[in-house]
């Protein structure tokens, strides 16, 4: 089973949390339609910022945007301004809503799915060989501390008649682990002779223990306060 399902959705709710966080009534075909229509137009307007999650939280009265990318000074601009143009821009698709956009930088994009699978497929969309970027990302990935990686490439490579498939594998990528931090995408390269796909399987580890799935990768802070070692201590009485 764990060759066959998306390694993401079989994680959830164990190491990894959803990428829509709300309630939904009577509206909820609306909500699910407005967060698509969100993460696609943000998906194009910001094509070359390295996007790898879009995160949407919805309370009554704002929506929150949460932008996990690997360039954020594309994102945000010279002081702000392109995170305002977001803000105004996002209100006519939500109809007028409160927005709130929230970015976090990618600090090792080698071991992000997204960003590595997107990259093969500029690269090959470049005419440069598949093996080649293949090769390149893998081993870029394995140094930046990835325990394993996975790559399948399929369709007409090289421009045969025939399409086929072709795997890279370097180091573990246990599927059926689900402590496994395993992170995937497929994405797709358009050339001459047609799509070519390509899918990405990056194994960054295991995670024990419970974890914290909050969108807004920031662990709470506690608020209690630790107990004063202040007292003072009573004289005791001497017998």
């Amino acid at each position: 089973m764990g060759q066959k399902i998306n390694p993401i959705s079989n994680r959830l709710g164990i190491i990894r949390g959803w990428d829509s966080n709300w309630f939904g009534g009577d509206n909820y075909a609306e909500k699910l339609k407005e967060d698509s229509q969100i993460r696609v137009y943000l998906k194009a307007r910001l094509a070359k910022a390295g996007i790898s999650r879009i995160i949407i939280e919805r309370t009554l009265k704002l929506i929150t945007v949460t932008i996990t990318t690997s360039r954020p000074g594309i994102i945000i601009g010279k002081g702000g301004q392109e995170v305002d143009k977001l803000k105004e821009e996002l209100k006519k698709i939500t109809g007028g809503k409160d927005i709130q956009i929230n970015i976090f930088e990618i600090k090792k994009p080698e071991l992000d799915a997204v960003i590595v699978a997107e990259n093969i497929a500029k690269q090959i969309e470049g005419k440069i060989a598949y093996r080649r970027a293949v090769r390149m990302a893998i081993s870029s990935s394995m140094r930046m501390g990835a325990e394993g990686i996975k790559v399948l490439v399929s369709g007409r490579l090289n421009g045969a008649e025939m399409a086929r498939n072709e795997m890279f594998k370097e180091g573990r990528t246990p599927l059926h682990t689900l402590r496994a931090d395993i992170d995937y995408y497929n994405a797709e390269a358009l050339t001459k002779v047609g799509l070519i796909g390509i899918k990405v399987w990056i194994c960054r580890g295991e995670k024990f223990g419970k974890q914290d799935l909050t969108p807004n990768f920031a662990k709470a802070k506690s608020k209690r306060r630790p107990a004063s070692n202040n007292r003072k201590s009573r004289p005791r009485r001497k017998n």
